[in-house]
C-alpha cells in the first residue's frame, strides 16, 4: 500500500492543517475501501485485499523470520516489542484473547480456584465456561451493569469465601477495562488502584483484560505502563487496534509467562506459522495512540457539525472511551439510513426503532474530513 497515494485519495491532506496533525503512519490501498469510514470496528477494518497488500509490502521492505510453532522469528519480536511497551519483563503470543485470559487466571489462581470477575466481562460471558470446564476454576461474577468491581463488593466476597464451612481463598481477580458489553466504558483509575492495592494486601493475583488498553490514555490521562504496572498479567488484543489478522499478547513476570509456552501448545494454541497473522501489528504499535488522538480530533469536529444541524443527537457515555451514542430523528427508518450512508462509504449500525446507533471512533476517521462524513450522515436522512 502506498501511503502518499492513500493521502492523496482520502481527502485527509486537506484536513490535517486544520487539525494541527501530521500524516498518519498507516496505509491503505487506493479505491473506495481506502475512503471508507467504519464506525463498527476498533481498528481500520482492513479488507482482505488491503491486508494481503500490506503484508506483501512489509515483507518486501524488511526481513521477516518465520516462527516455528509460535516460537522465535517475528513472533518473538512482537512479544519483545509489546513487553517493552507495557513495561513487563516477558510476553507470550496467543492466538486468541479467550486463551490469553484463560491461561492468565489459571496461572494466577493456582490451587485457589475462585476467581472474581465483572458480571459483564468477556471472560464470564463470551468464553463458553472455558475456565470451569478446562481448568476447574470457579468464576464468581460481581455487580451486574457496573464496569467497576466495587471494593466493598470484593471485600464482602473475600470474607464470605473465607468464612464458609469449607474456608476458601480467592485466587485471582480479572478486571476488564474498557468493558465491551457496557459500551466500552472504562473503570475509573482510582477504583482500579484501590482494588489492586487491596488485592495485593490479600495475596490475590491480578489480571487485566486490556484488549482495548491502548485507548485508555486518551480518556484517563494514565499511560498503558501505569495500568499494566498495577497487575500481575495484562492481555492486549493484536487485531482490535493493531490490525493483525488474529492474536493476543499476554505480558507479565517471566516466572509467570515462560511456563505458559508448553501450556499454549497443550491447549492447541501453538500455531505452526503464526507470523502472517501478526506481522502488521509491528507497523501500528508505535503510532497507535497518537493516531487515535488525531481520530478524536476529527470526531469532535464531526460531533459539533451534527449537533449544529440539530437533526442527529450525540450522547456520550459515562466513563466512555471509543464509543458514543447517535440518536436519529423520530420516525426515521434506521435500516434505510444506514444503507444510504454505506453506499457513500460511511459504515454505521442500523439502530432499532426508537433506539440509537453506537459509533466507534477509530483511525478510519483520518481517511476523510469531518465535513465529508457529516454530509453523508445528514444526507442519508433525506433518502
Amino acid at each position: 500500500m502506498d501511503r502518499r497515494n492513500f493521502l492523496a485519495t482520502s481527502g485527509l491532506a486537506a484536513a490535517l492543517p486544520a487539525l494541527g496533525a501530521s500524516a498518519p503512519a498507516f496505509a491503505a490501498d487506493a479505491g473506495a475501501s481506502s475512503r471508507r469510514v467504519d464506525f463498527l470496528t476498533d481498528g481500520l477494518g482492513l479488507t482482505p485485499a488491503q491486508y494481503t497488500a500490506e503484508l506483501s509490502k512489509l515483507t518486501a521492505n524488511r526481513d521477516f523470520e518465520a516462527d516455528y510453532y509460535s516460537l522465535g522469528g517475528t513472533i518473538e519480536e512482537i512479544e519483545r516489542a509489546f513487553a517493552r511497551r507495557l513495561g513487563k519483563p516477558a510476553a507470550i503470543y496467543l492466538p486468541t484473547g479467550t486463551l490469553a485470559n484463560h491461561l492468565a487466571v489459571r496461572a494466577l489462581a493456582g490451587e485457589h480456584r475462585r476467581v472474581l470477575v465483572q458480571a459483564e466481562s468477556h471472560l464470564y460471558n463470551d468464553s463458553g465456561d472455558c475456565a470451569s470446564m478446562l481448568s476447574a476454576l470457579n468464576l464468581v461474577p460481581l455487580h451486574s451493569n457496573n464496569a467497576a468491581l466495587p471494593l466493598e463488593a470484593v471485600r464482602t466476597e473475600v470474607a464470605r469465601a473465607a468464612g464458609g464451612r469449607v474456608p476458601m481463598r480467592i485466587g485471582a481477580i480479572s478486571l476488564e477495562s474498557p468493558v465491551r458489553r457496557l459500551g466500552h466504558r472504562h473503570v475509573p483509575w482510582e477504583d482500579v488502584r484501590a482494588l489492586c492495592q487491596y488485592a495485593r494486601g490479600e495475596g490475590i493475583g491480578l489480571h487485566l483484560d486490556g484488549a482495548r488498553l491502548f485507548n485508555l490514555p486518551q480518556h484517563t490521562g494514565h499511560d498503558v505502563r501505569a495500568y499494566a504496572g498495577l497487575f500481575d498479567t495484562v492481555y492486549v488484543s493484536l487485531w482490535k487496534h493493531f490490525n493483525a489478522a488474529s492474536g493476543a499478547i499476554l505480558a507479565g513476570e517471566s516466572a509467570l509467562i515462560e511456563p505458559l509456552r508448553p501450556q499454549r501448545r497443550m491447549f492447541g494454541g501453538g500455531l505452526p506459522h503464526a507470523w502472517p497473522l501478526t506481522a502488521p501489528a509491528l507497523n501500528y504499535l508505535a503510532d497507535y495512540e497518537s493516531q487515535y488522538a488525531r481520530a478524536w480530533q476529527v470526531a469532535e469536529q464531526l460531533f459539533a457539525l451534527l449537533q449544529a444541524d440539530g437533526r442527529l443527537r450525540i450522547e456520550r457515555l459515562p466513563e466512555g472511551t471509543s464509543s458514543v451514542l447517535l440518536f436519529l430523528p423520530e420516525g426515521t427508518d434506521g435500516d434505510a439510513w444506514a444503507r444510504r450512508a454505506q453506499v457513500q462509504g460511511v459504515h454505521v449500525a442500523a439502530p432499532p426503532a426508537g433506539g440509537n446507533a453506537m459509533l466507534q471512533v477509530n483511525g478510519t476517521l483520518l481517511r476523510r474530513s469531518a465535513q465529508s462524513v457529516a454530509k453523508v450522515l445528514l444526507q442519508a436522512l433525506a433518502g
